[in-house]
């Protein structure tokens, strides 16, 4: 019997990939930059899997040249590249990996809030400049003890990082679409968005990247935090203006930014923001550990195989495709 075709947009876990060509005849991409649609068009016309890394668009146009794709799966929560009201429309199911990074990422997001606020990494540096042998003074950081944490989108990942800032003796205060049911064990208070901006210490930035989330925090924004405020985004880039942020860092509106996501991405060597000395940066690595990239791939190779065989997917974003 002829093996179902796949596509895979990039490189992959070795034992993910084993998986797959078990089952299917896989295309992959093996470039470090994301394909364009151009690369990949010959494929596409007869590809009935798509397994997508490194936030290839999904979109009409490439839908429109693949007519026998029947599941397309993704190793990441976030999907802000897929366009699914048009893969719903051609009745194909899309999955992502929710859950299974859900502590490893909000272990990055509170590592870049303890990271920036007791100036860990500088302090590497200063050591490796030869500086503690000089006597120079280190600069001061703060404490995490009775500030005000303030989460914006209290999802899993968002409860995880209230969890890791409540046992630094922290307050917690979040805002989010809908307040959520209040419980004995989950104490964090709901406020509105102007009012958690005023509040918080820290702020933690975990919403997904949406039309109504896009350019979130702009120059308003960073008007009203406190010039103490640290600022923290493990979303996506697209959330803040990297304009307004930037003037907020430069004139010290806001004392301090740690970034898992940048707007563009990858941010350049040669960015304004990265001349800055209040900013940490990282690149994109929320997901970045063995167990949790295993974790991710397997569970998007099994997602892409159940689809290939007409089976219920583990996790959809459109159940109605399978439902209906």
């Amino acid at each position: 019997m002829d093996k179902c075709k796949v596509i895979i947009t990039g490189r992959v876990l070795p034992s993910v990939l084993e998986l797959i060509q078990k089952h299917c005849q896989v295309y992959q991409w093996e470039q470090t930059r994301s394909p364009l649609l151009s690369d990949i068009t010959e494929w596409l016309n007869d590809a009935e899997g798509l397994f997508v890394t490194m936030n290839m668009p999904v979109n009409e146009q490439l839908l429109t040249l693949a007519p026998k794709l029947r599941v397309i799966v993704q190793e990441a929560v976030g999907y802000d590249n897929i366009d699914v009201p048009a893969c719903t429309r051609r009745r194909i199911p899309f999955c992502n990996t929710p859950g299974v990074l859900v502590e490893t990422t909000a272990d990055l997001a509170f590592g870049l809030l303890l990271t920036a606020a007791r100036r860990i990494h500088e302090g590497w540096e200063w050591v490796r400049a030869g500086n503690w042998q000089n006597g120079t003074q280190f600069p001061l950081g703060v404490d995490l003890y009775n500030k005000t944490l303030g989460i914006v989108g209290m999802g899993s990942i968002g409860s995880a990082v209230a969890k890791r800032g409540q046992a630094c003796g922290m307050k917690v205060i979040y805002h989010n679409r809908k307040r959520l049911p209040v419980q004995d064990s989950f104490q964090a208070e709901y406020r509105g968005f102007d009012e958690l901006l005023t509040e918080a210490d820290f702020i933690v930035v975990l919403t997904p990247l949406t039309a109504e989330t896009r350019g979130m925090f702009g120059a308003k924004e960073f008007a009203r935090m406190k010039p103490t405020a640290y600022f923290v985004n493990a979303a996506r880039g697209a959330v803040v203006d990297t304009e307004a942020l930037y003037n907020a860092l430069a004139s010290k509106q806001i004392a301090y930014a740690a970034l898992d996501v940048t707007d563009p991405e990858p941010l350049p060597g040669d960015h304004p923001l990265l001349q800055l000395p209040n900013i940490l940066v990282v690149p994109h690595i929320g997901s970045a550990t063995t167990e949790t990239r295993i974790r991710m791939g397997m569970l998007a190779a099994e997602n892409l195989l159940l689809g290939l065989d007409g089976r219920p997917l583990v996790t959809c974003v459109n159940p109605d495709v399978i439902n209906s």
